[in-house]
């Protein structure tokens, strides 16, 4: 009788490039499902399981709601665009939307003030920045007018 061929696992397939973008209204029946299809692509492209169950899906989720709620005032009439750059080395999500944006560096709260757990704002952005390795601002103005025309949240995220 011959021996049996051994059967070793494939490596795990490891994501060469990919990129998404939605465009979408403000709602936030929205989320759930591009926070899904970003932590799926994630999956495959060998993040680990703690990012792809904490880290991806919580700072995903805020700069989202942040966009919806805060950046268009939720008013359904305005759009988000998100696009996802994802590659063997690092997550990158842009989420733009309308507003007219806010200065990153201005808003350091944390769970050390006394009114943290009070404030309506602020713990979205601490949440992003404990769970990403980097997160980016930005306020696009209109050529013409010189007014502000949207911003832009960039969150980056490495491979473990």
């Amino acid at each position: 009788m011959s021996p049996r061929p051994s059967r070793k696992r494939a490596p795990r397939s490891v994501l060469s490039a990919a990129r998404r973008e939605w465009t979408i209204a403000s709602d936030v029946q929205a989320i759930t499902a591009i926070v899904e299809t970003v932590q799926g692509m994630c999956s495959t492209a060998g993040f680990s399981a703690s990012q792809c169950r904490l880290n991806i899906p919580v700072a995903v989720t805020e700069a989202l709601s942040n966009a919806i709620l805060r950046g268009n005032a939720g008013v359904a009439a305005r759009r988000v665009h998100i696009a996802v750059e994802l590659d063997a080395a690092r997550l990158i999500v842009d989420v733009t939307d309308e507003g007219v944006g806010f200065d990153l560096d201005a808003i350091r709260q944390g769970p050390d003030e006394s009114d943290w757990l009070d404030r309506e704002d602020g713990r979205g952005l601490f949440l992003m920045r404990s769970l990403m390795d980097r997160i980016e601002s930005r306020r696009w103005e209109s050529a013409v007018a010189h007014e502000t025309r949207g911003h832009t949240l960039r969150l980056i995220l490495h491979r473990a």
